[in-house]
């Protein structure tokens, strides 16, 4: 957040593409408000923007991302411009709180990682990352039978409180059943997938819980087949309210590559 103008500075980095496109470069902005800039080695650029050393040495940076507030900004931030590179082509996004000392440490990572970053910009060129979320739909199974007439009011309550639990149960393990269904068909028509943990009610802002959470790498040409697959399982499978989301940048189809630790700052040598 603050200026890198009287202070030294280290590197954060964003993600590496092939080429990098001045012009967008230009308009996009890092965590500190300066415009992001480009380090080429090796055939690949990593695009950078400069921070502060004082708040985002190795220390710092803990502390940082301990504050709640701080990780939500930058994350965004740091969103912001990987997102813009991905509209743009194939980018390997690096993980939030990659930082390097300098330059020249930039370059020693591109040299380095060369053959597997390269391979990874191969694999994701031409192709983006969708999201499949799947909401549980209540009522959507058949209720329990209501208590019959005869029955006193305290047996009544009783077996009424008895078959809403089980419907609700009834109800979760439908839900779960048709998740994994959903993604075992949708993983068959991505490149690849992944299926992450369900986001708390409280990320997700649904009204319902989130049974599915899944991720899918598609060729281009593929996302109209792919968006009408998702329409045809949602009435196949009513337990469930399916929502596509995209395109991300490629974020959950790096982590089997050469990915930076979570928290990286490069010393000089």
């Amino acid at each position: 957040m603050s200026s890198t103008a009287d202070a030294p500075t280290v590197r954060w980095l964003h993600g590496v593409v092939r080429e990098a496109d001045l012009g967008l470069l230009d308009e996009l902005v890092g965590l500190t408000g300066e415009p992001v800039r480009p380090v080429r080695a090796a055939g690949l650029v990593a695009v950078v923007s400069r921070v502060p050393l004082a708040e985002y040495g190795e220390e710092a940076l803990r502390r940082n991302l301990e504050d709640l507030a701080w990780l939500e900004w930058a994350a965004r931030a740091h969103h912001r411009v990987v997102d813009a590179l991905a509209r743009a082509g194939a980018v390997v996004p690096a993980r939030l709180a990659t930082v390097h000392h300098d330059d020249r440490r930039v370059v020693d990572s591109l040299t380095e990682r060369r053959a597997d970053l390269a391979a990874l910009l191969d694999r994701l060129t031409g192709r983006g990352e969708w999201g499949v979320k799947g909401y549980v739909v209540p009522g959507a199974v058949p209720r329990a039978e209501e208590p019959a007439p005869s029955d006193g009011p305290g047996a009544a309550y009783l077996r009424r409180r008895r078959a809403q639990l089980t419907a609700r149960e009834d109800g979760q393990r439908a839900a779960g059943t048709a998740a994994a269904e959903v993604h075992e068909a949708l993983a068959r028509h991505a490149v690849a997938a992944r299926r992450h943990a369900p986001q708390d009610r409280r990320l997700s802002g649904a009204p319902t819980a989130m049974a599915l959470n899944g991720a899918y790498l598609l060729d281009t040409a593929a996302l109209g087949a792919f968006a009408g697959l998702v329409e045809t399982l949602g009435v196949r499978h009513p337990e469930l309210r399916l929502e596509l989301t995209g395109p991300w940048p490629p974020y959950s189809f790096v982590a089997d590559g050469p990915a930076e630790p979570a928290l990286t700052v490069s010393e000089p040598a």
